[in-house]
């Protein structure tokens, strides 16, 4: 068994291409320790208790307390970078709108598309001998844009030495939601308008000019066919005349929404709020076929910066974009005017 407390740390470590900890793992595999009372930490984890480093709680430490050897300071930026994912992750709801995502190790990706006319929707008989129906799957004509979004830590180890790690894990994780609500605008823009090969989505208005009515949805609804409408993102404005409609106003809706906060929608469509949506649109998708997301690996710190000099002045990002799958699977509402 390796003795998890004689493995060399250091920050070349970061620049091996994989993630830290997945480095840590191969040194320091958890399958080893089942059984024993490590059982259920990562191998990062295993080198916090290593350095008797608490992070989160009353009684987690001051920030100074990675730096106090060679070996400590190198797991920083990992506690950095896992604070800004739990702070994506908190506010992120790209996984309620996203198809799959792609994970890729370049800043280039072509994704593919399959677009199926009318007749080719349905799966017809095919008699003995006869040719069977084609379905074309191709690379899309333009490349998938990647946006990196992130901010910079700035701050001196002077200023923040004492600091707990439970109070700058707070401030990490509010980095980590900025992220993630830069990244759900630029899905947004793709669903809205395209991801640059002309799919934008199609728009429908409602019947009557600055208002929403129950059959603008059941509009919205039918369009989708063969598709799903399971899933509809809602600019504040048309939230609030979503939740106005008197369809909302029965009893078992308002129970739970007063209860639980939970939202749902005549049409059984799971409802997301966001600013991201421009005023007076509603944006209806089929969650299972309608967006990709492209990663060019995961959250990103500038491990240089954070190891040698001590913070100071270090980037943390993340490269991501988004790509249509089936064109149909994305619909927009917009109040007439």
């Amino acid at each position: 068994m390796t003795d998890y407390k004689k493995i060399r740390l250091e920050k070349g470590m970061y620049a091996s291409g994989k993630p830290f900890t997945a480095t840590l793992e191969e040194l320091d595999p958890s399958e080893q320790y089942r059984g024993t009372a490590l059982e259920g930490l990562d191998a990062y984890e295993r080198q916090l208790k290593r350095f008797d480093i608490h992070v989160n709680g009353v009684k987690s430490d001051c920030v100074e307390k990675f730096f106090q050897t060679s070996d400590s300071s190198a797991l920083f930026p990992e506690y950095v970078s896992r604070a800004v994912r739990q702070g994506m992750e908190g506010v992120d709801v790209l996984p309620r709108i996203v198809a799959t995502t792609t994970q890729i190790d370049s800043l280039d990706y072509r994704t593919i598309a399959s677009v199926p006319e009318e007749d080719e929707k349905e799966l017809k008989a095919v008699a003995e001998g006869a040719k069977i129906p084609e379905t074309s799957v191709r690379t899309k004509e333009n490349l998938v844009r990647l946006h990196k979004r992130g901010r910079m830590l700035v701050a001196s180890y002077e200023a923040v030495r004492f600091q707990r790690l439970d109070l700058f894990t707070i401030t990490l994780r509010q980095i980590g939601a900025y992220i993630a609500k830069s990244q759900l605008r630029d899905a947004v823009n793709v669903l809205l308008n395209g991801d640059g090969n002309e799919n934008p989505a199609q728009e429908l208005e409602t019947a009557e000019a600055g208002k929403l009515a129950y059959g603008d949805l059941v509009g919205l609804w039918n369009a989708f066919d063969p598709y799903e409408l399971n899933t509809i993102i809602a600019s504040p404005d048309m939230m609030e005349k979503i939740l106005m409609l008197e369809e909302f106003r029965d009893a078992a809706a308002g129970l739970d929404f007063h209860a639980s906060g939970r939202m749902i929608t005549p049409v059984g469509a799971d409802l997301i709020k966001s600013a991201a949506v421009g005023a007076g649109t509603v944006i209806g998708l089929d969650q299972s076929c309608a967006l990709e997301m492209v990663r060019a690996g995961g959250v990103t710190t500038d491990y240089d910066r954070l190891i040698d000099r001590q913070l100071e002045r270090a980037a943390i990002t993340s490269i991501a974009g988004f790509a249509k799958i089936f064109d149909g699977a994305s619909r927009a509402l917009v109040l007439a005017e």
